[in-house]
């Protein structure tokens, strides 16, 4: 429970002062969270992921952009560390939380249709934090159709 009141008390401040390109702020009716993140916005950096990542410090993560929504799959080959994967439509709205992907796991995991955004941060932080499909996703990368815009 600390963890989740450390969290929520590191975003206090207003939602427009934290977009930056190195962090997503998840905001819902859990409160907010900010996640500093690595931006996977090619399909070579896509591919790579978090593969072969040893650890990875709470409150960070990588966030996938996708040009369009579309199907979307993940799997966890080479994939060290358990993660929970968080895919979002267009607008930023969270549709999917896949809790705890198996490390080296390839079995594909279905993000569903039409999702542009995948956020994927340490396993388990989701559930503790209280995310929930409906919330929604802050970044520049998430354009004009924005349910959360950073203007």
């Amino acid at each position: 429970m600390s963890l989740v009141i450390a969290a929520l008390s590191a975003v206090a401040q207003p939602a427009a002062a934290a977009c930056s390109l190195d962090k997503v702020l998840v905001r819902g009716d859990f409160g907010q969270a900010r996640f500093t993140v690595e931006v996977a916005d090619t399909a070579d950096e896509r591919a790579q992921g978090l593969m072969n990542v040893p650890e990875m410090p709470t409150m960070t993560g990588m966030l996938f952009v996708y040009e369009r929504p579309h199907q979307v799959a993940f799997w966890m080959h080479n994939t060290l560390i358990p993660l929970d994967m968080i895919f979002a439509d267009e607008t930023g709205t969270i549709t999917r939380i896949h809790p705890n992907a198996i490390p080296l796991d390839r079995t594909p995991i279905d993000g569903g249709a039409q999702v542009q955004y995948v956020l994927e941060i340490n396993g388990g932080l989701a559930g503790r934090l209280g995310m929930a499909e409906g919330d929604v996703l802050q970044h520049p990368s998430i354009g004009e159709n924005a349910a959360l815009p950073c203007n």
